[in-house]
């Protein structure tokens, strides 16, 4: 399908969690060959006039298919899905009670992701003068909470399976954060089942083929997470 492919663009950040879902979603799909540029946040491109004219929020993915815009991730992911749902690896499952699964754990998701940021990011996102060390440990709460939501909800899943029955749109949403929860500093001793869930998606093809490029070069990740 690299005819199609080649009518689809993607402006994208490298380590941004809702740009690889969407490069996930692309290589399940078997649409490889999608024109595609590594935007750098460092130097602000993301809010370039090239990202604006698709994202006026000034933020990645930018993604395009003819003249169809989904810059929202999970959009994204569910349109590709939708318009290609006999191509690839089938991301939504037929079963009523799996499907309600994938739904709920994909939505559920998004916050993962806003509590991840508010931890990592919060010396980048709050100036100087307003941080302060009660809203730093609520956050950090707020997210150990969260984390061990997801840990209980991987003891209900069977070995080997993943967070709705088979590899769906909730674990392309999920995985990222997970990934990303492990690059800074998550004890997999503290979270074993998120650890166990990890390594079994983290060589999956999609998942290989789309890691971010820093990670690679720089496999060392950080400490920020390691004391939840």
């Amino acid at each position: 399908m690299m005819s199609v492919a080649k009518s689809m663009s993607l402006l994208w950040g490298a380590g941004s969690r809702p740009c690889w879902r969407v490069m996930i979603t692309l290589e399940e799909k078997k649409l490889q060959g999608y024109k595609h540029k590594l935007l750098s946040f460092e130097k602000g491109e993301h809010k370039s006039q090239e990202v604006l004219e698709i994202n006026p929020r000034g933020q990645l993915p930018a993604f395009k298919h003819g003249d169809n815009i989904l810059n929202e991730s999970s959009a994204a992911c569910l349109y590709l899905e939708n318009q290609f749902r006999c191509q690839g690896n089938k991301l939504i499952p037929d079963s009523p009670a799996e499907q309600a699964l994938m739904y709920q754990r994909m939505m559920e998701g998004l916050p993962l992701t806003d509590k991840l940021n508010s931890v990592v990011y919060y010396e980048r996102f709050v100036p100087e003068e307003e941080r302060h060390d009660s809203a730093v440990k609520r956050n950090r709460k707020a997210l150990t909470t969260e984390l061990k939501l997801w840990e209980d909800y991987l003891k209900k899943v069977a070995a080997g399976s993943y967070l709705a029955g088979a590899f769906s749109l909730a674990d392309v949403i999920v995985f990222p954060n997970i990934a990303y929860a492990f690059r800074f500093g998550l004890s997999a001793g503290c979270y074993p089942k998120l650890a166990k869930y990890y390594s079994l998606l983290k060589d999956r093809p999609s998942i290989k083929a789309s890691w971010p490029p820093h990670w690679l070069a720089s496999p060392q990740g950080f400490d920020i997470l390691k004391d939840l």
